[in-house]
């Protein structure tokens, strides 16, 4: 399966016709990474058939966002970043190669915070062995992610920490693999003294890679594994590029209606 070159009318964007859905990865050295990617956009061309879905990567991983934007000529498409917070490749990365492109092109928000990523988060939960039942109090989780330096990136993981323990009922601390505290470890002490004797971890990651594996590695108890697949982020892809096209046709509502 390929998603990077164009083979029919209904691959590509054209002008006047229906923008296409750009899914930016981040890209990984590790080749479950790509394969992931690949069967999560799968997923998103079942739910959605006539849409044209294509796949550009920030770096490491071909096709690069630049190539995949430069197939698509002067069309439509919505970048939607495989991300799950607000950061430098969102703010700039991703911005600038879209501006150096050919193409038209909107850049929606990143996948966190949502409801649907804490759908996504609490199924791979149950899977490694969280309680069906409501937990008991000396139960925790741990909300592993990339990190970032990015106040607003933290602040995005915070808030989807915050929607998880809602659904959970029990306390969900935020960590970082890089550049960005507490570390997982240390989120794991905090919660130790607290009294929590079972804590998960919930990898808030898009697919395996270095900083997933080196995060479960940490878990004192089950580990979820890595978002990926899960129905949960198809469904959030396409929800975010309605949410962009739906807020770009507002706008321009409402410039026509200005005097």
């Amino acid at each position: 399966m390929t998603a990077t070159t164009p083979t029919s009318n209904r691959d590509t964007a054209t002008p006047g016709g229906t923008p296409a859905l750009v899914v930016v990865a981040h890209g990984s050295r590790d080749p479950r990474a790509l394969s992931t990617v690949r069967a999560l956009l799968d997923r998103v061309r079942t739910l959605r058939p006539a849409l044209p879905v294509r796949l550009g990567h920030i770096e490491l991983n071909e096709p690069l966002l630049p190539d995949t934007l430069a197939a698509l000529g002067g069309g439509e498409a919505v970048l939607v970043p495989l991300l799950l917070g607000r950061g430098y490749h969102v703010k700039r990365d991703i911005p600038d190669m879209a501006a150096a492109s050919p193409a038209r092109t909107r850049v929606a928000a990143p996948l966190g915070p949502h409801p649907l990523l804490v759908d996504a988060l609490h199924a791979r939960l149950k899977e490694a062995g969280w309680p069906t039942r409501p937990a008991p109090p000396d139960h925790a989780v741990v909300l592993a992610s990339a990190g970032s330096r990015d106040p607003e990136s933290r602040a995005d993981t915070s808030r989807t920490a915050a929607l998880l323990a809602a659904r959970l009922g029990v306390p969900v601390v935020p960590a970082y693999a890089s550049a960005a505290t507490p570390t997982v470890p240390e989120a794991i002490r905090t919660l130790t003294a607290r009294g929590h004797r079972r804590i998960a971890l919930a990898s808030c990651f898009t697919a395996p890679g270095r900083f997933a594996t080196q995060c479960t590695a940490a878990a004192p108890w089950i580990a979820s594994a890595p978002l990926g697949t899960h129905p949960a982020m198809a469904r959030l892809l396409l929800h975010r590029y309605d949410e962009t096209l739906m807020t770009d046709g507002a706008m321009k509502r409402r410039a026509l209606a200005t005097p």
